[in-house]
Protein backbone atom coordinates (compact mmCIF):
# COMPACT_ATOMS: atom_id res chain seq x y z
CA UNK A 1 0.00 0.00 0.00
CA UNK A 2 0.98 3.63 -0.49
CA UNK A 3 -0.09 5.89 2.36
CA UNK A 4 -0.27 9.70 2.27
CA UNK A 5 0.28 11.39 5.63
CA UNK A 6 -0.12 15.10 6.26
CA UNK A 7 2.51 16.69 8.52
CA UNK A 8 0.99 19.48 10.62
CA UNK A 9 -1.59 18.41 13.19
CA UNK A 10 -1.27 14.79 12.12
CA UNK A 11 2.36 14.12 13.06
CA UNK A 12 2.93 17.15 15.29
CA UNK A 13 0.92 19.58 17.38
CA UNK A 14 1.32 22.65 15.17
CA UNK A 15 -1.91 24.44 16.07
CA UNK A 16 -1.24 24.06 19.80
CA UNK A 17 2.09 25.82 19.31
CA UNK A 18 0.54 28.53 17.12
CA UNK A 19 -1.92 29.26 19.92
CA UNK A 20 1.04 29.87 22.26
CA UNK A 21 2.87 31.90 19.60
CA UNK A 22 -0.21 34.06 19.08
CA UNK A 23 -0.17 34.99 22.75
CA UNK A 24 3.60 35.57 22.77
CA UNK A 25 3.44 37.90 19.78
CA UNK A 26 0.16 39.76 20.32
CA UNK A 27 -1.02 38.87 23.86
CA UNK A 28 -4.12 37.39 22.23
CA UNK A 29 -5.59 34.30 23.89
CA UNK A 30 -7.23 31.70 21.64
CA UNK A 31 -6.87 28.27 23.26
CA UNK A 32 -6.29 25.29 20.98
CA UNK A 33 -9.78 23.93 21.70
CA UNK A 34 -11.28 27.20 20.39
CA UNK A 35 -9.52 27.10 17.00
CA UNK A 36 -12.62 26.64 14.86
CA UNK A 37 -11.12 27.32 11.41
CA UNK A 38 -8.18 25.79 9.56
CA UNK A 39 -7.48 29.31 8.26
CA UNK A 40 -5.59 30.75 11.22
CA UNK A 41 -6.12 34.33 10.08
CA UNK A 42 -9.84 33.76 10.50
CA UNK A 43 -9.49 31.55 13.59
CA UNK A 44 -7.35 34.14 15.38
CA UNK A 45 -9.12 37.20 13.89
CA UNK A 46 -5.90 38.82 12.63
CA UNK A 47 -5.37 41.59 10.11
CA UNK A 48 -3.07 40.88 7.16
CA UNK A 49 0.01 42.37 8.79
CA UNK A 50 -0.29 40.38 12.02
CA UNK A 51 -1.16 37.20 10.14
CA UNK A 52 1.96 37.55 7.98
CA UNK A 53 4.07 38.07 11.09
CA UNK A 54 2.55 35.00 12.75
CA UNK A 55 3.19 32.87 9.65
CA UNK A 56 6.75 34.12 9.24
CA UNK A 57 7.58 33.44 12.88
CA UNK A 58 5.76 30.11 12.90
CA UNK A 59 7.85 28.85 9.99
CA UNK A 60 11.22 29.76 11.45
CA UNK A 61 13.41 26.72 12.13
CA UNK A 62 13.60 27.20 15.90
CA UNK A 63 9.80 27.24 16.12
CA UNK A 64 9.29 24.30 13.77
CA UNK A 65 11.75 22.22 15.76
CA UNK A 66 9.93 22.71 19.06
CA UNK A 67 6.60 21.20 17.96
CA UNK A 68 5.51 18.20 20.02
CA UNK A 69 4.91 14.88 18.27
CA UNK A 70 1.31 13.74 18.06
CA UNK A 71 1.23 10.67 20.35
CA UNK A 72 1.64 7.38 18.52
CA UNK A 73 2.47 8.82 15.10
CA UNK A 74 6.08 7.57 14.78
CA UNK A 75 5.21 4.16 16.17
CA UNK A 76 2.41 3.58 13.66
CA UNK A 77 4.27 4.94 10.61
CA UNK A 78 7.30 2.80 11.40
CA UNK A 79 5.08 -0.28 11.77
CA UNK A 80 3.76 0.40 8.26
CA UNK A 81 7.29 0.74 6.87
CA UNK A 82 8.29 -2.52 8.58
CA UNK A 83 5.32 -4.22 6.91
CA UNK A 84 6.55 -3.05 3.51
CA UNK A 85 4.09 -0.21 2.93
CA UNK A 86 5.24 2.96 1.21
CA UNK A 87 4.59 6.00 3.40
CA UNK A 88 4.93 9.56 2.10
CA UNK A 89 4.61 12.69 4.20
CA UNK A 90 2.99 15.34 1.98
CA UNK A 91 3.04 18.83 3.49
CA UNK A 92 1.80 22.21 2.33
CA UNK A 93 4.66 23.87 4.20
CA UNK A 94 6.80 26.08 1.94
CA UNK A 95 9.91 24.40 0.56
CA UNK A 96 12.06 26.84 2.52
CA UNK A 97 11.07 24.87 5.63
CA UNK A 98 12.25 21.55 4.19
CA UNK A 99 15.54 21.27 6.09
CA UNK A 100 14.02 22.10 9.50
CA UNK A 101 11.06 19.83 8.78
CA UNK A 102 13.36 16.98 7.77
CA UNK A 103 15.43 17.49 10.92
CA UNK A 104 12.30 17.42 13.10
CA UNK A 105 11.22 14.16 11.44
CA UNK A 106 14.64 12.57 11.92
CA UNK A 107 14.73 13.59 15.59
CA UNK A 108 11.29 12.13 16.23
CA UNK A 109 11.77 8.71 14.64
CA UNK A 110 10.49 9.34 11.11
CA UNK A 111 13.93 9.14 9.45
CA UNK A 112 12.91 6.33 7.05
CA UNK A 113 9.95 8.23 5.63
CA UNK A 114 10.15 10.51 2.62
CA UNK A 115 8.98 14.12 2.93
CA UNK A 116 7.51 16.11 0.05
CA UNK A 117 6.63 19.81 0.06
CA UNK A 118 3.57 20.13 -2.18
CA UNK A 119 2.80 23.55 -3.61
CA UNK A 120 -0.88 23.14 -2.65
CA UNK A 121 -1.78 26.81 -2.60
CA UNK A 122 0.38 28.26 -5.39
CA UNK A 123 2.68 30.10 -2.97
CA UNK A 124 5.98 28.84 -4.38
CA UNK A 125 7.40 30.91 -7.20
CA UNK A 126 10.58 28.89 -7.83
CA UNK A 127 11.20 25.34 -9.01
CA UNK A 128 13.31 23.33 -6.58
CA UNK A 129 15.55 20.42 -7.51
CA UNK A 130 16.13 17.23 -5.58
CA UNK A 131 12.77 15.47 -5.85
CA UNK A 132 11.35 16.74 -2.55
CA UNK A 133 9.33 19.61 -4.02
CA UNK A 134 6.06 18.74 -5.77
CA UNK A 135 3.91 20.77 -8.07
CA UNK A 136 0.29 19.71 -8.38
CA UNK A 137 0.80 18.08 -11.78
CA UNK A 138 3.47 15.80 -10.25
CA UNK A 139 1.34 15.03 -7.21
CA UNK A 140 -1.64 14.06 -9.38
CA UNK A 141 0.49 11.33 -10.98
CA UNK A 142 0.93 9.66 -7.57
CA UNK A 143 -1.37 6.93 -6.28
CA UNK A 144 -2.38 6.40 -2.66
CA UNK A 145 -4.54 3.79 -0.95
CA UNK A 146 -4.99 5.71 2.31
CA UNK A 147 -4.61 9.36 3.30
CA UNK A 148 -4.36 10.80 6.80
CA UNK A 149 -5.34 14.48 6.78
CA UNK A 150 -6.81 17.05 9.18
CA UNK A 151 -7.65 19.88 6.79
CA UNK A 152 -10.97 19.91 4.98
CA UNK A 153 -9.46 22.39 2.49
CA UNK A 154 -7.08 19.62 1.40
CA UNK A 155 -9.87 17.18 0.54
CA UNK A 156 -10.04 18.57 -3.01
CA UNK A 157 -6.57 17.14 -3.62
CA UNK A 158 -8.04 13.63 -3.29
CA UNK A 159 -10.72 13.95 -5.98
CA UNK A 160 -8.56 12.18 -8.59
CA UNK A 161 -8.44 9.03 -6.42
CA UNK A 162 -12.02 7.70 -6.16
CA UNK A 163 -10.98 4.56 -4.24
CA UNK A 164 -8.85 6.42 -1.69
CA UNK A 165 -9.75 5.89 1.96
CA UNK A 166 -9.33 9.19 3.83
CA UNK A 167 -8.81 9.09 7.59
CA UNK A 168 -9.61 12.52 8.98
CA UNK A 169 -7.61 13.30 12.10
CA UNK A 170 -10.14 14.79 14.51
CA UNK A 171 -9.27 18.42 15.30
CA UNK A 172 -11.37 21.38 16.56
CA UNK A 173 -11.43 23.04 13.11
CA UNK A 174 -12.89 20.01 11.31
CA UNK A 175 -15.38 18.74 13.90
CA UNK A 176 -18.39 20.47 12.39
CA UNK A 177 -17.45 19.62 8.80
CA UNK A 178 -19.57 17.21 6.83
CA UNK A 179 -17.29 14.58 5.33
CA UNK A 180 -17.54 14.27 1.53
CA UNK A 181 -18.36 10.57 1.27
CA UNK A 182 -18.35 7.07 2.73
CA UNK A 183 -14.63 6.71 2.05
CA UNK A 184 -13.94 9.43 4.67
CA UNK A 185 -13.70 8.40 8.30
CA UNK A 186 -13.07 10.60 11.32
CA UNK A 187 -10.31 9.29 13.63
CA UNK A 188 -9.62 10.42 17.19
CA UNK A 189 -5.99 9.20 17.41
CA UNK A 190 -3.23 7.09 15.85
CA UNK A 191 -4.45 3.96 17.62
CA UNK A 192 -7.74 4.20 15.71
CA UNK A 193 -5.91 4.96 12.45
CA UNK A 194 -3.74 1.86 12.92
CA UNK A 195 -6.82 -0.33 13.36
CA UNK A 196 -8.56 1.07 10.28
CA UNK A 197 -5.54 0.63 8.04
CA UNK A 198 -5.24 -3.01 9.14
Amino acid sequence: MHIYVDFDDCLCETARDFSVLLYDLFKKDVPYEKIKYFNLQKAFDLDDEKYEELMRRGHEAEVLLRYEETPGAAEVLNEWVDLGHQVSIITGRPFGTYEASRLWLDRHGFERIRLYCLNKYGRESAVYEGGFSLELEDYYKMHFDYAIEDSTTAFKFFDHLPDLKVLVFDRPWNQSAELPGNNYRRCRDWKMIRELVK
